[in-house]
C-alpha cells in the first residue's frame, strides 16, 4: 500500500533478461533501511526488492507487467520511488495500490501561473471511473483531477495541475505530448464500479 508521495527519483542502472527481466534502480535510498522482500512502487508499479547494493536495488518485472504498463523500462529511465506506506505514517496523498490499470497518453502541457496543466486522454472503459475533483495516480504520483470530459472515440480526456515542487521532485516534469504514462484510478472507484456491475447483472 502507498500513498502516491514520491521521495526519490532513481534510475535504472542495469537490465538483465532471465526468465523474468531483472532491473538494478539506483536511490538515494539507505540500503540498510531495505528489506529483501519489500515492495517500492517504481513510477506507479508495486515490485518486489530481489537483491540490494550499496546504492541500488533490483527487481524482477514479468512478462505481465510488462504488457500492462507505459515506460521504456531500460537503462538510464528516471523512475518515481515510493516505499511501501508503514503504520504511522503520515497519509499525505491517498491510498494507491501500485496495481496499474491502464495507460494514459499526455495530449498537452501548458504553463499555467507558475505551474503546469497537463492534459491527458485514455479509454472510456477507465474514464468512466474519473471523476472532477477526484484523486488518480499518475506514474506513481496521488494527483487531483480538475477537468474530465467524454470525447468521441470511446476517449476520456482528463487535466491535472501540476505544481513547480511536483514537477522538480518526480518525471512528470519531463512530461511532453505523446508520452505513455501509468494511471491508478482512486481504488474506491474500482470497488464502487464493480458493485455497480454486479447490480446490473442480478436486477437484469
Amino acid at each position: 500500500m502507498f500513498t502516491g508521495i514520491i521521495t526519490d527519483i532513481g534510475r535504472i542502472v542495469g537490465v538483465e533478461q532471465r526468465g523474468d527481466l531483472r532491473l538494478r534502480i539506483g536511490t538515494a535510498y539507505d540500503p540498510a533501511s531495505i528489506d529483501l522482500g519489500a515492495s517500492i512502487a517504481c513510477s506507479g508499479v508495486c515490485l518486489t526488492v530481489v537483491d540490494k547494493g550499496a546504492d541500488w536495488f533490483a527487481v524482477d518485472v514479468s512478462a505481465e507487467t510488462l504488457s500492462r504498463t507505459a515506460g521504456d523500462w531500460a537503462a538510464g529511465t528516471p523512475l518515481n520511488l515510493e516505499r511501501a506506506l508503514r503504520v504511522g505514517d503520515e497519509l499525505g496523498g491517498h491510498i494507491v495500490t501500485g496495481h496499474v490499470d491502464g495507460i494514459a497518453t499526455v495530449l498537452e502541457v501548458a504553463p499555467e501561473g507558475d505551474s503546469r496543466r497537463i492534459t491527458f486522454a485514455l479509454p472510456q472503459s477507465l474514464g468512466r471511473y474519473v471523476a472532477g475533483k477526484g484523486s488518480i495516480t499518475v506514474e506513481g504520483v496521488s494527483l487531483t483531477v480538475n477537468t474530465v470530459r467524454d470525447v468521441e472515440g470511446g476517449v476520456t480526456q482528463f487535466s491535472v495541475n501540476i505544481i513547480p515542487h511536483t514537477a522538480e521532485m518526480t518525471t512528470l516534469g519531463a512530461l511532453t505530448p505523446g508520452a505513455p504514462v501509468n494511471i491508478e484510478i482512486d481504488v474506491l472507484a474500482r470497488y464502487l464500479g464493480r458493485m455497480e456491475e454486479l447490480r446490473d447483472v442480478v436486477t437484469a
